[in-house]
């Protein structure tokens, strides 16, 4: 086996998931790079693969110093290393990205063997549009920044997705029911187990259904496109606000309109409104 890094999906609930080529890289590195060696061990136990091999963790908290000790493993003593995270897919929404980087810099083979990506699949059974999307990793815990993050959001022509917890959930479904409104969303959680689950309604209707029926697992949290309109009005009282910091609201009423061919009643009033706001 080439000495490299490796970095290895795998299941993230269903252990028939991984594939023959990750188990084989997995069998052959010299090294398993984890979050928690506790978990890659048991993995390592029901795939069947002997774990009598060095185990080193890996994570957020010692990522930088860590990072150049794994590649002089490789540069310095011709080891191979497997990184991998707790399930899926490393580096998404997980510790390895500063790995990687730093081994493109200084020569070091890295390769990739794909497999499950929870949000993927998430994405994949929610209904929503699949043409573009964002994923935004884990939303923040405290309720401004987690407001905050929803705003800024908000008025992407994108599907967006969410990584939260279970405990959370019902507190995070209120306020994005606050932010996004009456647009379809979806959360998944349990994917590939035995309670796979996907509900779709608004975000209020989310809400209601998980503080009926506790809410378990890991959860995907996704949210369906700005509607055109919704974001054409934000874009144009962004537009306003900006232009009524320099140019009185008439003036700034006619460019915008000639600049933008909209329509001239219609910015009047907006305008009037974010005159009035500020």
């Amino acid at each position: 086996m080439k000495n490299g890094l490796y970095i290895v999906a795998t299941p993230i609930g269903n252990l028939n998931d991984i594939s023959a080529r990750a188990t084989e890289v997995l069998a052959e590195a010299d090294i398993i790079a984890c979050e928690d060696t506790r978990v890659a061990k048991k993995l390592f136990s029901l795939l069947g693969v002997s774990h009598s091999k060095t185990f080193i963790t890996y994570q957020d908290h010692n990522e930088e110093n860590q990072a150049q000790r794994l590649i002089d493993l490789i540069s310095g003593e011709g080891k191979s290393i497997a990184l991998v995270s707790d399930a899926g897919s490393p580096l998404i929404s997980d510790p390895g990205y500063k790995l990687v980087r730093k081994c493109r810099e200084q020569g070091i083979y890295v390769t990739v063997i794909p497999g499950c990506c929870a949000f993927v699949c998430a994405l994949q059974l929610s209904g929503l549009p699949t043409n573009r999307f964002l994923f935004a990793g884990f939303i923040p815990n405290k309720d401004k920044a987690r407001t905050d993050m929803f705003q800024k959001l908000k008025s992407l022509d994108a599907t967006l997705i969410f990584y939260e917890t279970a405990p959370r959930i019902v507190k995070t479904l209120k306020a994005a029911a606050e932010v996004f409104g009456s647009r379809q969303a979806a959360v998944a959680r349990e994917i590939t187990k035995i309670f796979e689950e996907c509900v779709t309604g608004t975000a209020e209707e989310l809400a209601e259904h998980f503080t009926e029926k506790e809410p378990k697992g890991e959860m995907v949290f996704m949210v369906a496109p700005c509607p055109d309109n919704e974001s054409g009005r934000d874009d144009l009282e962004e537009l306003l606000k900006n232009a009524l910091k320099k140019k009185p609201l008439k003036t700034a009423v006619r460019e915008i309109v000639d600049q933008y061919g909209l329509n001239k009643h219609d910015v009047y009033q907006t305008a009037l409104k974010v005159k009035d706001e500020q």
